[in-house]
C-alpha cells in the first residue's frame, strides 16, 4: 500500500507519499481499507518530531478514518468485512489501509456520507469526553470554546445546543464567528478585537461560563479563570499557546472551580473503547435525526497531505480538513 511517511521532521514539505508494507490485522482488530483521514493539529506536531506515536502503534500520521473493513482478525465480532465504518486512531490514518482495534470502531452514521464520516471519530469523542463525561456540562449552562470555528469547536457547538446549553466562541474574525453562529453558537467573541473575559461576564451578567474548552494552554490559563463561573470546570485539550502558565489558586478557590488537561491519543484501549462506545450511543443518534453535522471546509488528496498541513497552519479553515484516498 501507499502511505504519508516522514523520514525527516521539517516542514510540510517533509511529507512523503511512499510504498509500505500492508498491515495485517491481530488480535482483536479490524483491517480499513481507508476512504478518507482527517488533518489534526496533532498531525502538526508529528511531523516537526515533538509527538511520537505511542509505543506499539502505526509511524504514520492520522488519528482517524473512514472507510471500509477489509478484514477481520481474530476474535472480532459485530463487524464484517465490507461495513461502512469510521474510528479512531492512534496513528496511521494517512494511508489507504490502517489496522485499528475493534472497540475503535464506528459505523458511519445515518446521514452521512463515507468520505465525510472521516471528519467525526477524533472531535466526537474529543468533545463528548472531555465536555460532557468529565466537565458535565448540563442543558440551560453556558460552555465557552475557544478556537470555535476549528474541528473540535465546530463540533462542540452542535452538541452543547443539542443538550440544551448556551455556547459562547471566540474566533478570529466575523467571518469565521458567522459560521459558529450558523451552527448555533449565542455569543460570538473575537479574539483579535475583544477581551473573552469581559464579553462572557457581559453576555452572562456577570456569572460567567460553566465549562470551557480550551484549545490554547498556557496563554489563557489565568483568563479562563476569571472567566469561570462559580462551580465551573476547565478543560484543557490543547498547548497552542504553550506549556507553562501560572495558575491562581486563591482565584480558583474562590470559584469552587475544577481545571482538568487530557489528550485521547495515549489513553489505554479500554478507556478509548468507552469512549467511543459512548459516542456511538449519545452523538450518533444526533447525526440521523439532522441535529448535528459533519463540518467539512475542503478535502484535499492524500499524497498531497503536505498542503493540507499549510492550510491548517495558516488557520484560513472552518471546520475539517480531508484527505482523500
Amino acid at each position: 500500500m501507499h502511505a504519508i511517511t516522514i523520514p525527516e521532521p521539517g516542514g510540510p514539505e517533509a511529507l512523503v507519499w511512499a510504498e509500505v508494507p500492508d498491515p495485517v490485522p491481530g488480535e482483536g482488530e479490524v483491517l480499513v481499507e481507508v476512504a478518507a483521514s482527517a488533518v489534526n493539529r496533532a498531525d502538526v506536531l508529528q511531523r516537526q518530531g515533538f509527538y511520537d506515536p505511542p509505543p506499539g502503534t502505526s509511524a504514520y500520521p492520522g488519528l482517524e478514518c473512514s472507510g471500509r473493513i477489509a478484514a477481520l482478525g481474530p476474535n472480532v465480532s459485530g463487524w464484517s468485512v465490507g461495513d461502512e465504518v469510521c474510528a479512531l486512531l492512534s496513528g496511521g490514518g494517512y494511508a489507504e489501509k490502517v489496522v485499528v482495534p475493534a472497540g475503535q470502531v464506528l459505523p458511519v452514521p445515518e446521514g452521512v456520507d463515507v468520505t465525510s464520516a472521516a471528519a467525526l471519530p477524533e472531535v466526537a469523542c474529543t468533545v463528548w469526553s472531555n465536555v460532557f463525561m468529565i466537565a458535565h456540562l448540563r442543558p440551560g449552562e453556558t460552555l465557552l470554546v475557544h478556537g470555535g470555528a476549528s474541528g473540535i469547536g465546530t463540533m462542540a457547538i452542535q452538541l452543547a445546543k443539542a443538550v440544551g446549553a448556551k455556547v459562547a466562541v471566540t474566533a478570529g474574525g466575523p467571518e469565521k464567528l458567522e459560521r459558529c453562529r450558523e451552527l448555533g453558537a449565542d455569543i460570538l467573541i473575537d479574539y483579535r478585537e475583544q477581551d473573552f473575559v469581559q464579553e462572557i461576564r457581559k453576555a452572562t451578567d456577570g456569572a460567567g461560563a460553566d465549562v470551557v474548552l480550551d484549545i490554547i494552554g498556557a496563554k489563557y490559563l489565568g483568563s479562563n479563570v476569571k472567566a469561570l463561573a462559580v462551580n465551573g470546570r476547565i478543560a484543557v485539550i490543547g498547548m497552542q499557546g504553550g506549556r507553562k502558565g501560572e495558575l491562581d489558586l486563591g482565584a480558583l478557590l474562590m470559584k469552587r472551580g475544577a481545571v482538568t488537561a487530557t489528550s485521547l491519543r495515549g489513553r489505554p484501549l479500554s478507556e478509548k473503547a468507552a469512549i467511543v462506545a459512548a459516542v456511538r450511543e449519545h452523538v450518533w443518534p444526533l447525526f440521523a435525526t439532522g441535529r448535528v453535522k459533519p463540518v467539512v471546509d475542503r478535502t484535499i488528496p492524500m499524497r498531497d497531505a503536505g498542503e493540507a498541513h499549510r492550510v491548517l497552519e495558516s488557520s484560513v479553515h472552518v471546520g475539517k480538513i480531508l484527505l482523500t484516498v
